[in-house]
């Protein structure tokens, strides 16, 4: 795993490309990192990176987390979030992380909360198709019919699909594009929607797949050469 950064989702808005495309983007401000602590494999048995994001006020602090920041002498983070990294000689305590982390990168993952819808039936949260809306149904028409077995195995088996609890869960999106991102404002443009609302906490880290395929523009460019190739054998 590589170093990541947490960032705030703004909401979504569009951008045109060199072609003229309109793409939709998820803007995303994206918080400085600080690093509290470096995580060696003799002290614990792997390497990793303890990075803090979002400032916090020290009267929100419990005592033991009082003494945590005064003994990294750093101000108090809201979030704590912890890196596995392959090389920790790279990292020091006290420098700061932020966007110029993704210069290289054209695709991200994303992981953030799905916008909670609280207690859901089944027809919304699994899209059931409800019982009959005559012949004899009565005061159940958007029920799930029925759950369990007979005397064997006599229960309900766990994942079965029933009413509850719909939204509110971490949801991860692979490979989304970096359209743009703005290194002054802190800012950046990703391809498409991600999940949750505005205000949501959203973690930014590098593809963990190996990705071949071109970026919009890079898509746009090759259109052009072809074209300028094909006019050429003319």
């Amino acid at each position: 795993m590589s170093i990541g950064l947490i960032g705030t989702k703004i909401g979504m808005t569009r951008e045109f490309m060199k072609s003229g495309q309109s793409v939709p983007v998820t803007v995303i401000r994206v918080e400085k990192g600080r690093v509290l602590d470096v995580i060696t494999k003799d002290k614990r048995g792997y390497s990793a990176v303890k990075v803090g994001f979002f400032k916090l006020k020290n009267s929100k602090l419990t005592k033991q987390m009082k003494g945590y920041f005064t003994k990294k002498n750093t101000e108090a983070k809201k979030v704590l979030k912890e890196f596995r990294v392959e090389n920790e000689g790279d990292f020091k305590e006290g420098n700061e992380l932020g966007l110029e982390i993704f210069k290289d990168k054209k695709f991200l993952d994303v992981r953030s909360k799905t916008i909670g819808k609280g207690f859901a039936g089944v027809m919304k949260r699994w899209n059931f198709g409800g019982l009959r809306a005559s012949h004899g149904v009565s005061v159940s028409h958007r029920s799930h019919g029925s759950t369990g077995q007979r005397q064997d195995p006599g229960k309900v088996f766990k994942g079965k699909k029933m009413a509850g609890h719909m939204g509110d869960k971490l949801r991860t999106m692979l490979n989304l594009e970096i359209i743009k991102s703005d290194l002054e404002n802190n800012l950046l443009y990703l391809k498409g929607s991600i999940p949750g609302s505005k205000n949501t906490q959203v973690l930014l880290r590098e593809s963990v797949k190996n990705i071949t395929r071109k970026t919009t523009n890079e898509k746009y460019e090759a259109k052009l050469k072809k074209a300028e190739l094909k006019k050429g054998k003319k």
